[in-house]
């Protein structure tokens, strides 16, 4: 469970990553497991990144999580949020990837980096209180030395946990979470992929291509 070499310097994986390792090595098992836990930082190195979902913590389904927030293995079923936001996203630029594996939005520079990167099969939100928080930031703060960005912040989770960094030149899109609790307040109708391309264009970069 090495620190990805692009990410390796930053304060966290100093000073807060021995004592995570080390409470992950004591478990039997945790997902998304040491293969796939850094997975997002691994896809988007930092002067890569364009934009930034946050996520909370892994699926805790065994099987479903990649390591990617809101993303799960080609093989498995739409999760209620990922189907809300594949909603939106019809609604919004009319297409959607094939499965509910978000790594093509990944590999175009969209951190999709949940809070916490581990979780207990089954006991969602178990390793949040590990420290886990502050690679976020540290993430984040890191990117942001490459260019603007846009943050896209689902629910007051995400908007709490970058709270201060974004920039005047950075795009903060924030919106209700797209749970089945709060989609409809807010979420639904936001249009943020179509919102992000066209700041992206505004500022002569490349659009992602959110149905890759």
């Amino acid at each position: 469970m090495k620190p990805p070499k692009a990410w390796a310097d930053l304060p966290f994986f100093r000073e807060d990553w021995p004592a995570i390792r080390d409470r992950l090595e004591s478990l039997d098992n945790w997902l998304p497991g040491p293969a796939l836990v850094f997975a997002a930082l691994e896809a988007t190195p930092p002067e890569r990144v364009r934009a930034v979902i946050l996520g909370q913590d892994p699926y805790p389904t065994p099987g479903h999580a990649n390591g990617l927030a809101f993303s799960v293995a080609p093989d498995v079923g739409l999760p209620r949020s990922l189907k809300n936001i594949f909603t939106e996203l019809r609604d919004d630029i009319g297409a959607v990837p094939a499965t509910g594996d978000l790594s093509g939005w990944a590999h175009q520079g969209v951190l999709l980096l949940n809070t916490s990167l581990s979780v207990p099969p089954g006991d969602a939100g178990r390793h949040a209180s590990w420290g886990w928080d502050r690679l976020a930031r540290d993430a984040v703060a890191e990117a942001q030395k490459h260019g603007p960005l846009a943050f896209l912040l689902w629910g007051s989770h995400a908007q709490k946990a970058v709270k201060g960094l974004p920039r005047p030149q950075d795009l903060v899109i924030a919106t209700a979470h797209p749970s089945p609790l709060s989609a409809r307040r807010g979420f639904f109708g936001s249009k943020p992929f179509s919102r992000i391309n066209d700041w992206l264009r505004e500022q002569g970069r490349e659009p992602v291509d959110w149905a890759a």
